[in-house]
């Protein structure tokens, strides 16, 4: 690491200390971390923008299921127990999936091993803040860090290669009997968890977009579930020329948009277009493309499609536009997958059992992912995922190795995603506990077909060079001059002019 690298961290560090101690706001955190080159994907942010969730434990049952697996357990105490008296430490985000698994490891790990963890969860800057200090100053103080997948290109020199160090040696009893890393959907690992051949870490969890539509509106205007591109502007088109209305008297629209000027979330939004339409950020040799015809033909289909969204698009976010789905204000929308269960709560929804999804519409053209660079895969599914990465300065790899496997293994990624909308593995998908609540309630998992389809078959992932995130998040470039195409100040050639000399001025420097 060079002087100037751990200056950077050591930077970022001291921001979220200053956060911690209520001497700066988030906000302004999230632009420092920016600066400095760490910003945080879609995922992260719609976490950490939202209210602190109530903390979520798992039921008995859940306990009871663990102490039945046999295999696991014998693994856990004969070798576990070899570390007997050691403390792991990691910390992540308060989130379902970790306050569940958190939960879990008193009477489920740590009785079988004697291997003591201490999960400290808090919002997702002071995540990055522990591990910029850790990193800069080769600390041992956390064992496992959360990584999210826009940080991957930043950390991969200080993480453990799990696959090198620990899968490849098929005869090590290290290794949990059952584990199945296989089972980790395939299309995941080089999109989340991998960084130019590294195994950064062990995928956690994958928001995702997926297509939702009203199928009241769409019986009542006789239209059909759009299967191209164009078919999604013309369905867009066709709902919003019909004038229809909420039984509160309030419009439907053609759609809703995530287009908050100078927000990530307009960002995630057009990649969508930009991928659809065949163009990406990066060409095979490592240069910006994104002012191309491609390019072009996808911001022109953005903004045909705003012109059916209600005037409040420019001013939502994810939540916003999630929040205007709710309400009945959109009859088709490509979106965060997250999103669908609130849909269905009547507590809180104006459309519960009204919204269906359907298969993401098809690309008018696709680059694949050797036609770009740094591990840019177009798709129109953009996704924002984490991992669980080991520490290189950790002076307890294997005993973390071990408590890392036993939280991301099937039966407790199972067990978490029971609270959860963000599965990651295939047997988590067909666990009976997941298919039978896949009906129209409050936390329904009746969108877990469409989210799989988009991971295994549409799914997009941004470029992970190391300037990425100081390009794309949130009051920095791309954002910043998507804002001002989208309101009119900006002509599309200017627009992606700009842009594109942003990405190639950060990937020179890198």
């Amino acid at each position: 690491m060079n002087v100037i690298e751990r200056q950077k961290r050591l930077y970022v560090a001291k921001a979220g200390e200053q956060v911690r101690k209520g001497k700066m706001s988030r906000r302004d955190f999230l632009r420092a971390a920016a600066v400095a080159g760490f910003g945080v994907s879609a995922a992260g942010l719609m976490r950490m923008e939202r209210a602190v969730a109530a903390p979520v434990k798992a039921p008995v049952w859940a306990r009871d299921y663990l102490r039945a697996q046999d295999e696991m357990n014998a693994w856990l105490t004969e070798v576990g127990g070899r570390f007997s008296g050691t403390t792991i430490r990691l910390s992540s985000e308060s989130t379902a999936p970790s306050q569940i698994t958190s939960g879990l490891i008193a009477d489920n790990f740590t009785a079988l091993t004697g291997i003591e963890v201490i999960w400290e969860q808090t919002p997702l800057d002071q995540v990055l803040s522990k591990i910029t200090q850790d990193t800069a100053t080769e600390s041992a103080s956390n064992d496992i860090y959360y990584l999210d997948q826009s940080w991957l290109g930043r950390f991969v020199n200080d993480v453990v290669d799990t696959r090198a160090t620990y899968l490849s040696n098929s005869g090590s009893d290290l290794n949990m009997p059952g584990y199945d890393f296989d089972d980790f959907i395939a299309e995941l690992v080089p999109a989340i968890a991998e960084y130019q051949g590294t195994l950064v870490g062990v995928p956690f969890d994958i928001p995702i977009f997926i297509m939702s539509y009203r199928k009241d509106v769409f019986e009542q205007l006789g239209l059909e579930v759009p299967t191209t591109m164009e078919a999604y502007a013309a369905a867009c088109e066709a709902i919003f020329e019909a004038g229809l209305t909420n039984e509160d008297g309030s419009q439907i629209y053609g759609t809703a948009g995530q287009w908050k000027t100078g927000h990530y979330s307009l960002q995630c939004d057009w990649t969508s277009w930009l991928w659809s339409h065949g163009g990406s950020h990066t060409n095979a040799d490592g240069q910006a493309v994104i002012n191309d015809d491609a390019a072009k033909a996808g911001a022109a289909y953005m903004l045909r499609l705003g012109a059916t969204m209600p005037s409040g698009a420019t001013t939502w976010d994810w939540s916003g536009q999630g929040d205007a789905v709710g309400q009945g204000l959109a009859g088709v929308v490509i979106n965060w997958g997250e999103f669908f269960p609130a849909w269905d709560n009547p507590d809180t929804s104006k459309v519960p059992g009204l919204m269906e999804t359907a298969p993401l519409p098809m690309e008018d053209a696709l680059r694949t992912r050797d036609e770009c660079a740094f591990d840019e895969t177009p798709g129109i599914g953009h996704q924002g995922g984490s991992c669980l990465a080991l520490s290189k300065y950790s002076t307890n790899q294997d005993a973390a190795w071990v408590f890392l496997q036993w939280a991301t293994s099937k039966e407790t990624m199972a067990l978490a995603a029971a609270q959860s909308n963000t599965p990651v593995r295939q047997s988590t998908f067909d666990d009976p506990r997941t298919l039978e609540r896949a009906e129209p309630m409050a936390g329904t998992t009746r969108h877990f077909p469409a989210i799989l389809t988009a991971i295994k078959e549409r799914m997009g992932t941004e470029p992970h060079f190391p300037a990425w995130a100081d390009i794309s998040s949130t009051g920095a470039t791309i954002p910043t001059e998507l804002g001002l195409m989208i309101t009119g100040a900006q002509d599309i050639d200017t627009t992606l002019n700009n842009i594109n000399s942003a990405i190639q001025e950060g990937i020179d420097e890198g």
